[in-house]
Protein backbone atom coordinates (compact mmCIF):
# COMPACT_ATOMS: atom_id res chain seq x y z
CA UNK A 1 0.00 0.00 0.00
CA UNK A 2 1.18 3.44 -0.66
CA UNK A 3 0.21 6.27 1.63
CA UNK A 4 0.13 9.81 0.73
CA UNK A 5 -0.29 13.40 3.81
CA UNK A 6 -1.48 15.27 0.55
CA UNK A 7 -0.79 16.71 -2.72
CA UNK A 8 -0.73 20.13 -4.63
CA UNK A 9 -0.31 21.71 -7.43
CA UNK A 10 3.30 22.97 -8.32
CA UNK A 11 5.60 25.35 -10.89
CA UNK A 12 8.80 24.11 -9.90
CA UNK A 13 9.21 20.71 -9.08
CA UNK A 14 9.65 19.42 -12.72
CA UNK A 15 10.75 21.99 -15.88
CA UNK A 16 7.91 23.80 -18.08
CA UNK A 17 5.35 21.20 -16.29
CA UNK A 18 2.69 22.10 -14.52
CA UNK A 19 2.50 19.09 -11.91
CA UNK A 20 0.19 17.93 -9.63
CA UNK A 21 2.63 16.78 -6.73
CA UNK A 22 1.80 14.06 -4.19
CA UNK A 23 3.63 13.62 -0.70
CA UNK A 24 3.92 9.94 -0.38
CA UNK A 25 4.67 8.76 3.06
CA UNK A 26 7.06 5.68 4.87
CA UNK A 27 9.72 7.47 2.88
CA UNK A 28 12.56 4.68 3.45
CA UNK A 29 15.71 7.55 3.14
CA UNK A 30 16.43 9.31 6.15
CA UNK A 31 18.23 12.17 4.59
CA UNK A 32 19.58 14.78 6.69
CA UNK A 33 18.52 18.26 6.62
CA UNK A 34 15.19 16.95 4.76
CA UNK A 35 12.72 19.38 4.05
CA UNK A 36 9.39 16.94 5.16
CA UNK A 37 10.96 14.81 7.76
CA UNK A 38 7.16 13.96 9.09
CA UNK A 39 6.98 11.70 5.13
CA UNK A 40 9.04 9.29 6.96
CA UNK A 41 6.15 8.28 9.31
CA UNK A 42 3.65 5.90 8.36
CA UNK A 43 0.80 8.55 8.41
CA UNK A 44 -1.47 9.74 5.65
CA UNK A 45 -4.28 8.23 3.54
CA UNK A 46 -4.12 5.06 1.29
CA UNK A 47 -3.51 6.62 -2.20
CA UNK A 48 -5.38 4.60 -4.58
CA UNK A 49 -6.75 4.41 -8.24
CA UNK A 50 -10.10 6.56 -7.55
CA UNK A 51 -8.11 9.21 -5.52
CA UNK A 52 -6.29 9.70 -8.25
CA UNK A 53 -8.79 10.23 -10.63
CA UNK A 54 -9.82 13.22 -8.01
CA UNK A 55 -7.09 14.73 -7.60
CA UNK A 56 -6.81 15.22 -11.31
CA UNK A 57 -9.93 15.84 -12.31
CA UNK A 58 -9.78 18.43 -9.60
CA UNK A 59 -7.17 20.16 -11.32
CA UNK A 60 -7.26 20.76 -15.14
CA UNK A 61 -4.73 22.43 -16.43
CA UNK A 62 -2.12 20.01 -14.98
CA UNK A 63 0.15 18.51 -17.35
CA UNK A 64 2.42 15.81 -15.46
CA UNK A 65 1.91 13.81 -11.79
CA UNK A 66 4.62 13.71 -9.47
CA UNK A 67 5.17 11.16 -6.69
CA UNK A 68 6.97 12.80 -4.23
CA UNK A 69 8.76 9.67 -2.67
CA UNK A 70 8.26 6.13 -3.30
CA UNK A 71 7.07 5.20 0.01
CA UNK A 72 7.44 1.19 1.21
CA UNK A 73 5.77 -0.58 -1.70
CA UNK A 74 7.19 -0.58 -4.92
CA UNK A 75 5.22 -2.78 -6.44
CA UNK A 76 1.95 -0.41 -5.38
CA UNK A 77 3.78 2.44 -6.89
CA UNK A 78 5.00 1.35 -10.13
CA UNK A 79 0.86 0.51 -10.60
CA UNK A 80 -0.02 3.36 -9.64
CA UNK A 81 2.40 4.91 -12.35
CA UNK A 82 0.89 2.94 -14.35
CA UNK A 83 -2.31 3.88 -13.93
CA UNK A 84 -1.95 7.42 -14.66
CA UNK A 85 0.29 6.49 -17.55
CA UNK A 86 -2.48 4.90 -19.12
CA UNK A 87 -5.36 6.36 -18.15
CA UNK A 88 -4.71 10.03 -18.78
CA UNK A 89 -2.47 12.12 -21.28
CA UNK A 90 -0.23 13.23 -18.63
CA UNK A 91 3.57 12.36 -18.13
CA UNK A 92 4.67 10.87 -14.49
CA UNK A 93 7.78 11.55 -12.41
CA UNK A 94 9.11 10.05 -9.01
CA UNK A 95 11.38 11.97 -6.61
CA UNK A 96 13.22 9.55 -4.92
CA UNK A 97 15.96 9.31 -2.67
CA UNK A 98 18.06 6.52 -4.42
CA UNK A 99 21.32 6.81 -5.77
CA UNK A 100 20.32 5.34 -9.47
CA UNK A 101 17.61 5.16 -11.52
CA UNK A 102 16.04 1.06 -11.23
CA UNK A 103 14.93 -0.31 -14.66
CA UNK A 104 11.55 -0.52 -14.11
CA UNK A 105 11.15 2.91 -13.32
CA UNK A 106 12.22 3.47 -16.52
CA UNK A 107 9.22 1.82 -18.51
CA UNK A 108 6.76 3.65 -16.71
CA UNK A 109 8.40 7.47 -15.27
CA UNK A 110 8.94 10.26 -17.82
CA UNK A 111 11.28 12.03 -14.83
CA UNK A 112 13.15 10.56 -12.39
CA UNK A 113 15.03 12.60 -9.39
CA UNK A 114 17.45 10.27 -7.66
CA UNK A 115 20.27 11.41 -4.65
CA UNK A 116 19.67 11.47 -1.35
CA UNK A 117 19.91 15.18 0.04
CA UNK A 118 22.77 16.06 1.39
CA UNK A 119 22.78 19.45 3.09
CA UNK A 120 26.30 20.10 2.64
CA UNK A 121 25.81 20.07 -1.53
CA UNK A 122 22.00 21.67 -1.56
CA UNK A 123 18.82 21.01 -3.47
CA UNK A 124 18.54 20.74 -7.28
CA UNK A 125 18.62 24.70 -7.55
CA UNK A 126 22.49 24.83 -6.81
CA UNK A 127 24.88 23.90 -8.95
CA UNK A 128 27.00 22.09 -6.46
CA UNK A 129 24.13 19.34 -5.79
CA UNK A 130 24.54 16.15 -5.77
CA UNK A 131 21.11 15.08 -6.77
CA UNK A 132 20.58 15.10 -10.22
CA UNK A 133 17.07 15.25 -12.61
CA UNK A 134 16.61 12.94 -15.61
CA UNK A 135 14.07 13.08 -17.99
CA UNK A 136 13.58 9.55 -19.48
CA UNK A 137 13.36 9.39 -23.14
CA UNK A 138 13.48 6.34 -25.71
CA UNK A 139 12.76 3.72 -23.36
CA UNK A 140 15.48 4.50 -21.20
CA UNK A 141 17.91 6.53 -22.70
CA UNK A 142 18.98 9.11 -19.57
CA UNK A 143 18.89 13.23 -20.05
CA UNK A 144 20.32 14.89 -17.05
CA UNK A 145 18.07 18.47 -17.01
CA UNK A 146 19.54 19.23 -13.37
CA UNK A 147 20.75 22.29 -14.97
CA UNK A 148 17.52 23.62 -16.05
CA UNK A 149 16.47 24.06 -12.42
CA UNK A 150 19.82 26.68 -12.18
CA UNK A 151 19.51 30.23 -12.55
Amino acid sequence: MIKYKNYMVVFEEIPDKVTLAVNITNCQNRCVGCHSPELRNDIGSELTESKIDKMINENDGVNCFLFMGEGNDRETLIKLANYVKENYNLDVALYSGRDKVEYDFLQVFDYVKVGPYIEEYGPLNKKTTNQRMYKIVNNGEFVDITSEFWV
